[in-house]
């Protein structure tokens, strides 16, 4: 996970958005061995615990794409306040889209999580 706020800086300065109505990511490229994943859930999402728990689920759908994750990327994944009365698999087939789209996921991740139950 991210957690120096150099990455963050540097994800917010070059990395490229990807948007949909659930959530956005912020994508950048590194020289790492691995890919690294931030979460961001503002007061917008409502009260502390509505916020934990779109991050619990967020890294459930994370844990999940692991096995398809291409190495060297830095990810920011911002939470959208739709997200908070979407289901699971309607997450799980946001956030594989947009990594898809932005090359963090390898060819056949995308079409994994969209499938997923």
């Amino acid at each position: 996970m991210l957690s120096r706020p150099q990455d963050f800086a540097a994800l917010q300065e070059r990395g490229a958005i990807r948007s949909h109505p659930l959530l956005a990511t912020r994508v950048l490229r590194t020289d790492l061995g691995t890919t690294r994943f931030g979460l961001a859930t503002g007061r917008a999402l409502g009260p502390a615990v509505v916020r934990n728990r779109v991050r619990r689920r967020l890294r459930e759908e994370i844990r999940s794409l692991l096995p398809s994750l291409r190495p060297g990327w830095d990810v920011l994944v911002i939470a959208r306040p739709a997200i908070v009365g979407a289901d699971q698999r309607a997450l799980g087939a946001a956030l594989g889209r947009l990594l898809a789209r932005s090359g963090v996921l390898g060819e056949h991740g995308g079409e994994m999580s969209a499938g997923r139950g």
